[in-house]
């Protein structure tokens, strides 16, 4: 018997559909129902509906908007650094051009490895007491003290600090992405600009960056939903503190579940926080990539 294209094609998809389902489809309409009953944490245990009351508590909560606005200055924080850094080292791959292929390779190895992995690395690096880089700094002469920053235990530069791991590990991504970007550029292009006399500053912005809009678009949304819900890193450097200073939201979706046993708040703080990143991921495609007008 002979297949149609179409319904091979269908074939094809159908163990992919069904995988998205089980453990995408379904958890998200889980996630949304219960977020509008107020659910016993015992197994078994009542389960009444409350319609808007879970997101009206949910918005009433000074830990709810606190985590929100630490979670936005994170994941602002995290990305600018990142693509800042990324660009600026595919660029100088690009201008290597063979020569960097060794540079490359080095420079992706802190993506291989686990978050949780580097979250324990950098909380010994900014540890109080014995950190090696506040050790450092003392033995140079920069500090008095070694204790003098307290990274992980100053409510005021804690966030910063605990985005050092994120940093350090996915800047190689956002150069990955964006050295593939760069090399579909065509090289006549860049070469008329020169003979034009074109700067650098006015190739970057005129002529590179503008060319890499959809490139650029995929790697800021890709990553600003990762730094969004971080969640490892922190976790085992701070464990959301001190003073709360570093709960993100997902750290505090977490505790809302499991250790205070409210699975409808928590619902409805996931689905708040899943809508306001789709919102954002579309207005950034929407601004960045800007489909079907001239770049």
């Amino acid at each position: 018997m002979r297949i149609t294209d179409r319904r091979f094609a269908l074939y094809l998809m159908t163990p992919a559909a069904l995988f998205l389902a089980v453990f995408v489809a379904y958890p998200l309409f889980r996630l949304v129902a219960d977020s509008f009953f107020r659910i016993s944490p015992v197994l078994g245990g009542p389960r009444d509906f409350v319609g808007l009351d879970n997101y009206v508590r949910a918005f009433a909560s000074e830990a709810f908007m606190g985590a929100g606005w630490r979670t936005l200055a994170y994941t602002l924080v995290v990305v600018t650094l990142e693509f800042a850094l990324g660009l600026g080292m595919a660029l100088l791959f690009t201008t290597l051009g063979r020569k960097s292929q060794v540079w490359r390779t080095a420079f992706l190895y802190p993506l291989m490895i686990a978050p949780i992995v580097a979250g324990l690395l950098w909380k010994f690096l900014m540890i109080d007491n014995f950190g090696l880089i506040g050790t450092l700094l003392h033995q140079a002469g920069i500090l008095s003290d070694p204790n003098q920053i307290g990274w992980l235990s100053n409510p005021d530069i804690v966030l910063f600090s605990v985005a050092i791991p994120d940093i350090w590990l996915t800047t190689s991504f956002m150069c990955l992405v964006l050295f593939a970007g760069l090399q579909n550029i065509p090289g006549d292009l860049i070469e008329a600009a020169r003979l034009d006399g074109a700067r650098a500053p006015a190739m970057l912005f005129r002529i590179i960056l503008p060319l890499l809009r959809p490139v650029i678009a995929v790697a800021l949304v890709v990553r600003g939903i990762d730094a969004a819900r971080a969640f490892d890193t922190i976790l085992i450097q701070t464990n959301g503190g001190p003073q709360s200073a570093s709960e993100t939201m997902s750290l505090l979706i977490y505790r809302t579940m499991i250790r205070f046993g409210d699975p409808g708040l928590a619902s409805a703080m996931g689905t708040i926080y899943l809508l306001a990143m789709l919102g954002i991921a579309f207005f950034a495609v929407a601004t960045i990539w800007r489909p079907g007008k001239d770049t």
